[in-house]
């Protein structure tokens, strides 16, 4: 794909810089808005110290609905500009999706060196700076590309009367311009990316079916971005998966082995955490690796209990569930961050969701609960069984050591008799050596 590289380096780039970028932020206050504007906007800074820069200055307006031209009021553009210029702003961050030609026009406006970005670039920017695998950094070149790929207009207008091709023996037409053949190369950099996804998620399919097989019990962490996912991963398996106080530090999925209190052995599954106004691209081109949560047996919502917006971050979560189809999937709500609360807000979190559990993935206290809760979970569709295994099919006990629920076992003369919980995927390897 190195012959189209030269288009992807004129697209969205995440770099940290040695001189930290001077941003400026700007929100449009709406009627039916799901989040408050003070609330979504505090989030955004976070996303752009994330990214590598500062916010120097905030500035808002209220609006019935966004200006088709500029988003903003033409008024409030100018008011932009001016203050970009007074603060040495490098970076005007919307906190709304601007059009195409809204950003070209706002660009207009503010004037060069001035960046004016969106909150998706600004997160496809932090995808970009945190993807580390090869399928991760392809997701987010694909989406990357399809954002840039309708804003090609804007971003190189000088471009469009520049034919190639024209002249001298040209007679049929004018040549191609250069915008045209940019589009073209964006558009076959999208093909070449999504074949060699296509190919990378047969592969990960074939890993799932091989755990599927295995019959083991599927768990998946999903929840709001830095709610603590990774963290909470780390202390039931005794992994080190990164965690990091940032938003999106994770993106591509991990599986780890978690051994219950009975011998048994799950999965569990970290992801990429979600957020408000997800842009509709990253969820499509992440869909390999959200897969893992809509093929797992059990989810454990992770909740932030010491965000002061964990309800609105809830629905964020269940939004993006219901749109990769995950709705029917069994699920747990686990609050994390108990430590950072005092005892009475807890009890009163207790109180109004008496089906939740409550953990510190940094204290470790409330683990023991989630885990003997994740026994009973994966318990519960188990068939109970008396089996005597020849003492020759040493493997098939082994399985049922690792994969099994044992209550009793006794070595006789015939061979090994054990009372166990089966899960449906081992029953029939079972049937045989079943007594009564």
């Amino acid at each position: 794909m190195s012959e189209f590289e030269s288009v992807i380096e004129r697209g969205p780039r995440t770099r940290l810089e040695e001189r930290r970028e001077r941003a400026l932020l700007v929100g449009v206050d709406r009627p039916g808005l799901s989040w408050p504007l003070q609330a979504t906007l505090a989030e955004l800074e976070r996303l752009v110290d994330t990214a590598g820069a500062d916010v120097v200055a905030r500035t808002t307006q209220r609006l019935d609905a966004p200006n088709p031209k500029t988003f903003i009021g033409s008024g409030k553009a100018e008011e932009i500009a001016q203050l970009c210029k007074d603060q040495e702003i490098d970076l005007a961050v919307f906190d709304d999706e601007l059009t195409p030609s809204q950003q070209s026009n706002l660009e207009k406006v503010v004037g060069k060196p001035v960046k004016v970005i969106d909150r998706t670039a600004l997160i496809l920017d932090i995808f970009a700076l945190h993807a580390s695998t090869k399928e991760g950094r392809l997701q987010v070149r694909l989406a990357q590309n399809q954002y840039l790929l309708p804003r090609l207009r804007g971003m190189w207008a000088h471009l469009a009367s520049n034919r190639m091709g024209g002249g001298v023996g040209s007679r049929f037409g004018e040549g191609e311009s250069q915008l045209e053949v940019d589009r073209r190369m964006v558009r076959k950099r999208i093909t070449s990316i999504k074949r060699e996804l296509a190919h990378l998620a047969d592969v990960r399919a074939v890993q799932r079916e091989g755990r599927y097989a295995s019959g083991m019990f599927k768990v998946a962490l999903a929840g709001y971005t830095n709610a603590g996912k990774s963290s909470l991963i780390n202390r039931l398996t005794g992994s080190d998966v990164l965690a990091w106080d940032k938003l999106f530090a994770t993106l591509d999925s991990t599986t780890r082995r978690l051994v219950l209190p009975e011998g048994r052995q799950i999965t569990v599954t970290d992801t990429v955490g979600f957020i408000q106004k997800l842009p509709t691209t990253l969820v499509e081109s992440f869909k390999s690796t959200l897969d893992e949560i809509s093929g797992s047996d059990l989810i454990l919502h992770v909740v932030d209990a010491s965000s002061e917006e964990f309800l609105d971050q809830i629905d964020a979560v269940e939004e993006v569930l219901g749109q990769i189809e995950a709705h029917s999937i069994p699920r747990i709500v686990v609050f994390n961050k108990i430590d950072l609360l005092d005892r009475q807000t807890v009890e009163a979190l207790r109180a109004r969701n008496p089906h939740a559990q409550f953990v510190s993935a940094q204290t470790g206290e409330g683990i023991d609960e989630l885990i003997g809760h994740l026994s009973r979970a994966a318990a519960a569709a188990d068939t109970a069984m008396d089996v005597l295994i020849p003492y020759d099919k040493g493997s098939l006990v082994s399985m049922v050591h690792e994969r099994c629920r044992i209550i009793g076992e006794e070595h006789t003369e015939t061979g090994t008799r054990i009372s166990l919980f089966a899960p449906a995927a081992y029953v029939s390897q079972l049937e045989p050596f079943r007594i009564s």
